[in-house]
């Protein structure tokens, strides 16, 4: 196909602004990203491809957000902020929009002005991908997921290291609408942590009950450590072995 390619032509033909909401269907696809009710927020969201998108997923039930520096023609069903998400006033903006619940999603398909140098390019890419991780550290959820856009190359293993000590995992997506000379690929991030511990963690904990399993329950700042081999009343030093988004398991240190 000479020109336009096959996705271009069938944004059009389907009336999706961008050419980029196929990536976004596609992410869905792989990841299991949004789900019929859910609150999204699209960092860096025009011109609304993927605003159109998440409107689909999340159906009339959902809250759907976005902010660009640039106008965004409007969507029925989408609220949009323009301003730089990294502003004080812009992230006040977005909580009201978003609630005192939280995002379920945070997108991010933000991408530098291409110099044509690999290693600039490379470098712009990751420091806006750090910047929307930021906002989303603010914005989501317990349990929410984030997918950030990001343009292959060395710094991209630092940045997914961070990713990880916030989020149950991290995987790296390479959607098939990425145009075949593209570099980029997208952190797709499952499951924020908002506990107080993080796996590797030690400390003492008091055994306050038994769950169903017969592990021993502890609370750590409101948050559940599950301790087997452990009874009500003791005080006992565990290991944090695995944390959830809403629980975790700890080993007894002997």
């Amino acid at each position: 196909m000479t020109g336009k390619d096959e996705y271009y032509n069938r944004a059009k033909q389907e009336g999706y602004r961008s050419r980029s909401a196929y990536k976004l269907k596609q992410l869905d696809e792989t990841a299991g990203l949004i789900s019929r009710g859910d609150t999204v927020v699209d960092l860096g969201a025009a011109p609304g491809g993927w605003l159109q998108v998440a409107r689909e997923l999340t159906a009339d039930a959902g809250t759907v957000v976005g902010v660009d520096l640039q106008r965004i023609d409007d969507i029925e069903g989408v609220r949009t902020v323009r301003g730089d998400m990294t502003e004080d006033d812009t992230k006040a903006d977005l909580r009201e929009l978003v609630g005192e619940g939280g995002a379920d999603v945070v997108l991010s398909d933000m991408a530098p002005n291409m110099t044509g140098e690999y290693t600039l390019d490379h470098a712009r890419s990751v420091y806006l991908a750090r910047q929307a991780f930021e906002t989303a550290l603010d914005l989501l959820a317990s349990g929410g997921d984030l997918a950030v856009k990001v343009f292959e190359g060395p710094d991209v293993a630092d940045l997914r290291e961070e990713m990880e000590r916030e989020f149950e995992y991290v995987r790296a997506v390479h959607p098939p609408a990425s145009r075949d000379s593209s570099s980029e690929l997208y952190l797709v991030a499952k499951g924020r942590l908002t506990a107080p511990v993080r796996a590797g963690d030690e400390l003492d904990v008091e055994i306050e009950d038994t769950g169903s399993e017969g592990d021993g329950i502890a609370k750590v700042e409101g948050f559940t450590l599950f301790v087997p081999g452990v009874e009500p009343g003791e005080e006992v030093r565990v290991t944090v072995t695995d944390v959830k988004p809403r629980f975790g398991f700890a080993e007894r240190v002997e």
